[in-house]
């Protein structure tokens, strides 16, 4: 009797792209530079520094401090816009 040879079937796996992930620690104008259309909501929050000379240096977490701005917030709009 003739042995079958096994075959091996794959199955193709849906891959989802990565989604932008803005996180506390990348520098401001970083941030901005990459996805332009945070910039909006860098100002709506009241964080006009991504235009400065210090956002190259300033982290997401510095300047949300130094503005009085809520971290946590900030980073949910900034990557709801991101991902849009």
């Amino acid at each position: 009797m003739a042995q079958k040879a096994k075959t091996q079937k794959t199955k193709t796996q849906k891959v989802e792209p990565q989604k932008p992930k803005i996180t506390k620690d990348m520098k401001i104008s970083e941030v901005a530079m990459k996805w332009p259309k945070t910039q909006n909501t860098f100002m709506e929050m009241g964080l006009y520094c991504f235009g400065c000379g210090v956002a190259r240096f300033e982290t997401i977490e510095e300047g949300a401090a130094a503005h009085g701005i809520s971290v946590d917030d900030l980073l949910k709009a900034l990557n709801e816009v991101a991902n849009s």
